[in-house]
């Protein structure tokens, strides 16, 4: 029996190691300026800025903040799809690029979840404590939000 569980051990570890081999591209742009990127075209607040960039960034922009667990496979394969799919919905650093009827639907859908709890993601806040907005924030990020709103009215 304790020579099976060792084998088992062994190949576990050996299986581990191999996984490490695979390691998806990096969500980093490499110092491209983010010219059309949402932060630049509202010119917010710092403080608003700072609560955009601590809780949506990692996913929705084309830099991810990664922490030493992120190296780590199966975790690096997971944050990298969800990155993937945050970005699909909302890329930050191409803000610009989207019609206005897009940004209007993408404003009122950021704080329609905000005001929800639904982002940022309660997995991601379990791990960057920063990214978790309290009350007074919610309602700084979203009343910021219903001032860009009335631009497309």
């Amino acid at each position: 029996m304790k020579q099976i569980l060792k084998r088992i051990l062994v190949f576990v570890l050996f299986l581990f190691i191999a996984i490490q081999m695979y390691q998806p591209a990096f969500n980093i742009d490499k110092g491209r300026a983010a010219t059309k990127d949402f932060i630049r075209v509202y010119k917010m607040p710092a403080e608003v800025q700072t609560l955009f960039r601590n809780s949506c960034y990692d996913c929705h922009s084309n830099n991810t903040d990664y922490v030493w667990y992120d190296y780590i496979q199966p975790v690096r394969s997971v944050v990298e799809s969800h990155i993937k799919e945050a970005k699909n919905d909302l890329n930050f650093n191409e803000w610009e690029t989207y019609s206005n009827r897009k940004q209007e639907r993408l404003l009122n859908s950021i704080k329609e979840q905000i005001v929800n709890r639904q982002m940022p993601l309660s997995s991601y806040t379990l791990m960057h404590r920063k990214a978790k907005l309290s009350d007074d924030e919610i309602k700084t990020m979203t009343e910021w939000l219903k001032e860009q709103s009335k631009v497309y009215e």
